[in-house]
């Protein structure tokens, strides 16, 4: 079977076109309002967004980091390899839960706000609504610059546009729908990244301690 060029529309099993990953990125960016009505209407199932989407975006800011700690460092500092591969993989696997855990809050808010629960819908909504801040992880491959990343809060914006659209929200509830989704967002990650720099410092704190130790 014949594999369709990347960036290219193909079109999928159940009918219709689906865009290709670099078309979809500049759309979602440059032109989100039109896009969410293209994505709405768009066949499309979880597995298929998560291979084909999630888990090629969710990728840039991990191996940006990779490339910043190893060749620029952390302000002098170049961690261990192994420091930085437990980090990012960490970081990656983050990224991927977190995108299915964003459409369950999605899709469990939608009635508080007389929406439709539609699991698909909400998990379109994270995933691509997420598309900004995943670009902006180019970023990391110079630490000092790691602030620009801040350019990925866009992705809040594209959040406020895909909820109405997907969840069938009226629009003057959309900016309460979405100040909620990111309340739950911020608790449940608060937890998350807890318990993730607990399991960091226990894994691979002694990876950075260890060399310091020999060098004085």
């Amino acid at each position: 079977m014949l594999e369709p060029t990347p960036g290219e529309p193909h079109t999928l099993s159940g009918g219709g076109a689906r865009k290709g990953l670099i078309e979809r990125v500049k759309d979602i960016l440059l032109k989100p309002r039109e896009e969410w009505g293209v994505i709405d209407a768009e066949p499309a199932t979880v597995g298929g967004i998560y291979t084909s989407y999630v888990m090629i975006l969710a990728a840039i800011g991990p191996i940006a980091t990779i490339i910043g700690h190893q060749v620029f460092g952390i302000y002098g500092f170049k961690p261990p390899m192994a420091f930085t591969i437990c980090t990012v993989v960490i970081m990656y696997v983050l990224a991927l839960v977190s995108v299915y855990v964003n459409a369950l809050i999605i899709d469990a808010l939608a009635p508080s706000f007389g929406g439709t629960k539609n699991s698909l819908n909400a998990f379109k909504v994270a995933a691509y609504s997420a598309t900004a801040a995943w670009v902006a992880g180019i970023f990391a491959i110079i630490p000092a610059l790691a602030i620009l990343g801040l350019v990925g809060l866009y992705s809040l914006y594209l959040l406020y546009l895909g909820l109405p659209r997907l969840m069938r929200v009226a629009e003057d509830k959309a900016i309460v729908y979405t100040i909620v989704v990111v309340v739950v967002w911020i608790i449940v990650y608060a937890v998350c990244l807890w318990l993730v720099g607990m399991l960091v410092i226990a894994i691979v704190g002694p990876m950075v301690v260890a060399p310091v130790m020999i060098r004085y």
